[in-house]
């Protein structure tokens, strides 16, 4: 059985989302109160909706205790509108409500009226971008969970031509190499211990948070 979620809000985040996980085979119910974004969505979604999502009978007839999550995109500028809708979900017996914040009280107060997660995509992205920044070799991140991170690092040249249980990564820096990318982004291998680096591979790497930057600083 395919897995149901409603996205609430198509802005920018909220459009990308349901476009997304539409890809990923996920049935998504996708809501806005503008008809013209409800008309975009419709191209990608199983079912797109137009009605203001903090009109209580309106959100019941969508049945958001029967999807498996809901997600609350809507935008800066209704931060009202984004707090009234989470807690009707969460009245509603929803399972699980994702809230979008823009900032720290946003955040505080969609937990407290019930949201499971909150993300602030804009800080999120931000954050990792200014990793890429900082550190020439990062590709990308991507949170896993509440401390960890994935990191995409092109392989140091000092690490070119030497095996990863040589270079200790895990005891002296705290990172663990889950796969690597080699000769282009199809080919991925896990690597054993004895795997020798190449120029231009791609390591995956999970760690805590800014491990990977600590490494590049010592190197």
């Amino acid at each position: 059985m395919r897995k149901q979620v409603i996205v609430i809000g198509l802005g920018q985040f909220g459009m990308a989302l349901s476009r997304t996980l539409s890809e990923r085979g996920v049935e998504v119910l996708a809501v806005d109160v503008n008809e013209e974004r409800v008309r975009l969505a419709s191209a990608f979604v199983v079912e797109a909706a137009c009605f203001d999502a903090t009109d209580e009978q309106a959100l019941m007839r969508a049945a958001p205790e029967r999807r498996e999550v809901c997600v609350n995109a809507i935008g800066d500028d209704a931060k009202d509108a984004s707090i009234i809708c989470t807690a009707l979900l969460r009245q509603m017996g929803a399972p699980y409500i994702v809230g979008r914040a823009s900032d720290d009280l946003h955040a505080r107060i969609l937990r407290l009226v019930g949201a499971h997660h909150v993300v602030n995509p804009e800080r999120e992205f931000g954050e990792r971008f200014a990793s890429r920044i900082v550190h020439q070799g990062i590709i990308a991140e991507m949170p896993l969970g509440e401390d960890l991170v994935i990191t995409e690092l092109t392989a140091p040249s000092v690490f070119v031509g030497r095996s990863l249980d040589k270079l200790e990564l895990p005891r002296r820096f705290g990172l663990q190499v889950v796969a690597i990318r080699r000769g282009g982004s199809a080919n991925v291998l896990i690597p054993e211990p004895k795997e020798t680096l190449v120029a231009d591979d791609v390591l995956v790497i999970v760690s805590k948070q800014g491990a990977v930057g600590r490494l590049l600083e010592r190197i």
